[in-house]
């Protein structure tokens, strides 16, 4: 069990660790040559064409000795221009930060000045250490352990546990009713783009007489008559993207080879062997080799564009139907299409960049069996991945070690060495074992079929925060018994694993998140070897996005971390309000300097953050429910009850209240946007502008735009041109594309006036 000096050890061990990646930081930022790695969002959008100092090094030793000066920096930009510059999402994503500071800041206060004092004052922990043989910590004289069974000190125990849920629901509230009027802001401020002209429609049912684009364009002419522009058809191009990308990687690779032998004195052609992994086979040369695959891979290339237009096949049952005003597409994307509700599914469309494209190929009528398939193992995948996690563990103390290994009992031992194992060694072993996680569930939600990037994200993070409930806080809290035994005695006791795990996880790893390591390497390793043109250096430079699926289940432990352990074990409150302060401020750098957005969904992922700060305020609730239980303060628990259903009332009046705002968009503000922009540009070609927004990027750009160009032309010519061929047409009351006339109603046929 870790003691005040061993969490002292693990602490300063943490902070000089922090320290010294920001120091590497401020030494690598200043460099003229990671200049567009520390500060590649400027470049990016274009406000930044060279490093401020000139150069390959930056010799001005007055710019060292401000080493810490980018943190006042980072919080100067107000968060109006923070907007502006990077994106409402990227500001609300800071905003959970200062919404944990917000919370825990006064708690931390009022837990230290109320509950400590009455834990500290008693004399439980050296009594039963006397009489019991029972080991325990100076921590734990600050924790609940402290107190005796039947104590009538447990009422100022549900006295803070009101005052703690009072204080979270309302900055809670507050908080939603900010980020939803910033969010209604943001969303009638904002220029045009085409998802707010746009839905998603699918499974559009199959017709023996038209194509999907014909019974499109031929369903919203007839029911959207007045307000229909345009559409493109969705089609199943991913082998078609598997292909650009290997000619990409072929080209990189013949642009590496082109560079080395331009640089190669020697003239010796480069050499490459065709086996496995470039280890075996015969030699060839190198050039030569990639250049024929690069020709034989765009031949392919070509081919495969043409069977994508000429195939039906590869035409899938949806469509994005773009219409003349904002509000015609809120009225489509809110509302049931037809009597049968399986069928002309709509829904807003991502934005451009939000797309995820292979998702699009899914056939609709899978989409459950994916996410039931995918929910089963994903449930193995939590609940069996307790058992490596729990074997790793018990080996990362002192006894698990002394127990594999007794020749090293000796060296651990040893008080220093000692305090780093139980104070540090356990936390960072946790760290480790969770690397590779955010890639398995992002490959999950991939095989689930949403097709937008936000929604794998948000889908992700969802997952993410389930497990780290199970495997990184349940299972090290009540593993191996059943709750109601253990749980007055495993949360007090773990509440020091806990501290250790933040101090590594939110602390040094959030000082080491701005060093940028890993971006910092590639963009130098294909600045050497791949850069050829401009555009080669920024695909080189960019960093990606925030992470919003790694991200924000982080954040979710320490609310619930912190909840659950504020009436229990305040002393680990200090720790987590470092972390919120030191990631709020890391993240606000990163945000301003490097990140590049991908998407902008303007905040839609707040319900999801607001649900699960409940969930863990409700979990807190009931752990400490089942605390008072075990502490025999049978009398206390009951008051404990009436908190979780206030806590859940609370939650539904503010579904009711605010996730509208994030889930629907009001017609008012579609048509006050509308009318307005008609005022202001009443020639605008809004079908020109919209025409090839969701065409899929393999039909645009590329080092072949002639042939893209036809193909864009084909796929053009077949939303514009359709041949009429189904005898409801005569439905339509609109000029026929074909003949330029108006198809007759029903009404005129029958003789009957409309």
């Amino acid at each position: 069990m870790a003691t005040l000096k061993d969490i002292g050890v693990a602490a300063g061990i943490n902070i000089v660790t922090a320290f010294i990646f920001f120091i590497i930081f401020a030494v690598l930022r200043l460099q003229p040559f990671n200049d567009r790695v520390y500060f590649s969002k400027w470049y990016l959008k274009g406000l930044r064409s060279s490093p401020a100092s000139g150069g390959f090094l930056n010799l001005d030793l007055r710019a060292y000795l401000k080493f810490l000066h980018w943190m006042p920096e980072a919080l100067k930009m107000p968060e109006r221009e923070l907007i502006d510059h990077a994106g409402l999402d990227s500001v609300v994503y800071l905003r959970i930060y200062l919404l944990g500071l917000k919370i825990f800041a006064p708690i931390a206060i009022l837990a230290w000045a109320v509950l400590v004092p009455v834990h500290w004052t008693n004399h439980t922990l050296e009594l039963a250490k006397q009489l019991e043989n029972v080991t325990a910590s100076d921590i734990d004289k600050l924790s609940v352990s402290n107190i005796p069974l039947y104590s009538k000190r447990f009422a100022t125990h549900i006295v803070m546990a009101y005052a703690f849920t009072i204080w979270t629901c309302y900055m809670l509230m507050k908080e939603y009713e900010i980020i939803a009027n910033m969010r209604l802001q943001f969303v009638a401020s904002e220029a045009r783009r085409p998802d707010q002209f746009t839905v998603l429609v699918r499974n559009v049912p199959p017709d023996p007489d038209e194509t999907v684009s014909e019974l499109v364009e031929h369903f919203f002419l007839v029911n959207h008559p007045d307000h229909y522009l345009t559409h493109q058809v969705v089609c199943n191009a991913n082998k078609l993207a598997d292909l650009v990308d290997k000619r990409k990687k072929l080209q990189n690779w013949l642009d590496y080879y082109q560079l080395k032998y331009s640089r190669n004195n020697s003239q010796i052609r480069p050499m490459v062997k065709l086996g496995c992994l470039g280890l075996c086979g015969q030699k060839v040369d190198a050039i030569e080799h990639y250049m024929a695959e690069v020709d034989k891979t765009s031949k392919e290339i070509a081919e495969e564009r043409e069977n994508v237009v000429k195939d039906q096949k590869s035409i899938m049952p949806a469509s994005f139907v773009s219409f003349k005003t904002r509000w015609a597409a809120a009225v489509c994307a809110q509302t049931t299409q037809t009597r049968n509700p399986t069928e002309w599914l709509t829904e807003w469309a991502p934005e451009p960049r939000d797309v995820f494209w292979p998702n699009l190929a899914v056939p609709y009528v899978s989409l459950t069996i994916r996410r039931l398939a995918m929910s089963v193992a994903f449930f193995f995948l939590t609940f069996f991945f307790i058992i490596p996690i729990a074997f790793v563990q018990s080996l990362a103390t002192i006894e698990g070690i002394e127990k594999v290994a007794p020749f090293l009992s000796v060296i651990i031992e040893h008080g220093f060495i000692k305090s780093v194992i139980t104070g540090l060694l356990s936390g960072l072993v946790l760290k480790l074992f969770l690397i590779f996680l955010p890639s398995i569930l992002m490959t999950m939600s991939k095989f689930e079929g949403f097709t937008a990037i936000s929604l794998l994200e948000r889908r992700s993070a969802s997952r993410y925060y389930i497990f780290n409930l199970v495997n990184v806080f349940l299972a090290n809290v009540i593993a191996g018994a059943a709750i109601p035994q253990t749980i007055g005695v495993a949360i007090p006791m773990k509440a020091t694993f806990f501290i250790t795990y933040i101090m590594v996880d939110g602390w040094a790893g959030i000082a080491g998140e701005i060093l940028m390591l890993k971006p910092l390497i590639i963009y130098h390793l294909k600045n050497a070897f791949l850069v050829k043109t401009e555009k080669d250096r920024e695909e080189a430079m960019d960093p990606g996005s925030i992470g919003f699926n790694t991200g924000e289940p982080q954040i979710q432990l320490y609310f619930l971390l912190g909840l659950v352990y504020a009436p229990v074990t305040p002393m680990l409150l200090p720790f987590i309000l470092v972390f919120f302060a030191l990631a709020y401020i890391v993240y606000r750098h990163q945000i301003i300097n490097v990140y590049n957005q991908e998407y902008e969904s303007a905040a839609a992922f707040w319900p999801d953050v607001h649900g699960r700060i409940i969930t863990a305020l409700i979990i807190s609730q009931l752990l400490l429910m089942g605390l008072l239980v075990t502490k025999r303060a049978a009398l206390a628990a009951p008051f404990i009850i009436a908190l979780p259903v206030i806590t859940i009332g609370f939650h539904r009046f503010c579904k009711g209240r605010y996730e509208p705002a994030f889930v629907r968009y009001p017609l008012q503000e579609a048509m006050m946007k509308d009318t307005l922009e008609r005022a202001k540009e009443p020639n605008l070609n809004l079908k020109g502008y919209l025409q090839d927004a969701y065409i899929h990027p393999v039909f645009k750009g590329g080092d072949n735009d002639d042939d893209d160009d036809s193909v864009l032309g084909k796929l053009e010519g077949e939303v514009i041109i359709v041949p009429t061929k189904r005898q409801s047409r005569r439905n339509t009351p609109a000029p026929s594309r074909i003949s330029g006339e108006s198809s007759p109603s029903l009404a005129v046929i029958n003789g009957k006036e409309v």
